[in-house]
C-alpha cells in the first residue's frame, strides 16, 4: 500500500514522542542522582574529614552505567531504523512521476505520466503563488526523484510532513508520498539554506482532480 501524508506524518510523530518521552526519563534519572550525590555526600556538619571516603572503583555501578547507555542506544537505533525503512520506501510501482531538479534558485520540475511528459522551470520569486507549479492528482502516489546540479539544497512541502535533501552526486535519491485527498495550491521551499537568493527559492504544488490532471497533461504535453 502507497504511504499517505498521514500515515508518514504519523511515524514520525509517533518516534518524536518517543524520542522525548525516553530523553526526559533519562532526565529525571540524572537529576535524581545529582540530587542524591548532593544530599547525602556532602560534608557534614562538623566533622573533622574534609573528603567523603573515597574508592578506587565500584563495579556493579560501572556495568551500570555501561550496559544502560548500551541499552538505550540499541532501542533509539531500533525505531529510528524501523521508521525511516518504512517513511522511503519505495514501491516503484508510482501513478505519477516526478523529476525535480534544485538549482540556485528555483526548481525545475518534470512530470511524467502515461508516457507524456511535462516541465515547469522556474525562477527566484518571493511570493510561492509567483514560483513555479507542480501539478498533481490528488489521492495519488507519486514518487519524487531529487537532483542537484551546484550546491545542496532541500524539497519542502510543509502540508505533505516530508522534505529530503537536494544533494550533488546523489543518484536515486527517491522518495514516494500519497498525496492529500484536498485540492488546493500549497506551498513548498527549499529548507536548506543555498546561497544569496536561498529565501526566493519558492514553488506550490496544486492538487487537482484526476480528470482535471489528465486535461493538463494532454494539453501542456502537446503544447511542449
Amino acid at each position: 500500500m502507497p504511504k499517505g501524508v498521514t500515515e508518514q506524518s504519523d511515524a514520525v510523530q509517533s518516534l518524536w514522542n518517543g524520542s522525548w518521552i525516553a530523553a526526559l526519563a533519562t532526565g529525571v534519572v540524572v537529576w535524581g542522582l545529582i540530587l542524591w550525590s548532593v544530599a547525602f555526600h556532602r560534608k557534614r556538619k562538623n566533622s573533622k574529614e574534609q573528603l567523603p571516603p573515597q574508592v578506587r572503583y565500584n563495579l556493579p555501578i560501572e556495568i551500570l552505567y555501561t550496559v544502560i547507555p548500551i541499552i538505550m542506544v540499541g532501542v533509539f537505533f531500533y525505531f529510528t531504523a524501523r521508521d525511516q525503512n518504512y517513511i522511503t520506501s519505495v514501491s516503484g510501482k508510482p501513478d505519477v512521476k516526478v523529476k525535480v531538479e534544485a538549482f540556485q534558485w528555483s526548481w525545475r520540475f518534470t512530470t511524467e505520466y502515461n508516457g507524456k511528459s511535462v516541465q515547469v522551470v522556474g525562477l527566484p520569486v518571493n511570493d510561492y503563488t509567483k514560483g513555479p507549479q507542480l501539478v498533481l492528482p490528488v489521492e495519488k502516489n507519486i514518487e519524487f526523484d531529487l537532483t542537484a546540479p551546484d550546491v545542496i539544497h532541500s524539497f519542502w512541502v510543509p502540508a505533505f510532513h516530508f522534505k529530503r535533501d537536494v544533494i550533488p552526486g546523489v543518484k536515486d535519491n527517491k522518495f514516494e508520498v500519497k498525496t492529500l485527498g484536498q485540492t488546493g495550491v500549497f506551498a513548498g521551499r527549499c529548507a536548506e539554506l543555498c546561497g544569496v537568493d536561498h529565501s526566493k527559492m519558492l514553488f506550490s504544488v496544486k492538487l487537482v482532480p484526476q480528470a482535471e490532471f489528465d486535461q493538463y497533461i494532454a494539453s501542456q504535453a502537446g503544447a511542449q
